[in-house]
């Protein structure tokens, strides 16, 4: 019995102790991550912001800014679940798929459609509805009065609902 308490110890240390390394490397990520947009967009407007002549070439620059930010995004929702499962221990569906989104998203960006085949632009649509219809029906079910808020008002998801029975 004093063995399963100490290995229960030992297991739980170990894996509060690898979700903060994640987390730190997460947050060291995302910190060097901001500098070099940073410093890429300094150096953008030094040095080419004369240099822009056309539409196409705006675009590039302004797909290239917003994606670097997307990345960002990406990020610190990576960082929330983690907070999310350090504290609860469960993983949110919604956040998950929101991580998803911000990355098709973050690729829809920087797609050159121009040169695509139609199946690729396709199967990008088909990935795109499908991430945001589970999203909405993650957020709709999120909705439910079962579920049960956490301290700081995020909404975990609990499994399904108990069927109904007829009066």
């Amino acid at each position: 019995m004093q063995e399963e308490t100490n290995t229960s110890k030992i297991t739980k240390w170990f894996e509060r102790s690898v979700l903060v390394a994640a987390q730190v490397l997460l947050m060291a990520v995302i910190l060097a991550m901001v500098v070099q947009l940073w410093i890429m967009f300094s150096s953008a407007i030094v040095d080419q912001f004369g240099n822009i002549d056309s539409v196409p070439e705006l675009m590039k620059s302004v797909q290239t800014a917003f994606s670097g930010v997307l990345l960002i995004i990406l990020g610190l929702e990576l960082m929330e679940t983690l907070r999310v499962y350090f504290k609860s221990h469960r993983i949110r569906l919604e956040t998950i798929l929101a991580v998803a989104i911000i990355a098709v998203g973050r690729h829809v960006i920087n797609l050159d459609v121009e040169h695509m085949a139609g199946s690729s632009l396709v199967g990008v649509a088909a990935i795109v509805l499908a991430l945001a219809g589970g999203y909405y029906l993650v957020r709709t079910r999120g909705r439910h009065p079962r579920d049960i808020a956490s301290r700081d008002g995020d909404q975990v998801l609990r499994g399904a609902p108990p069927a109904r029975t007829r009066p």
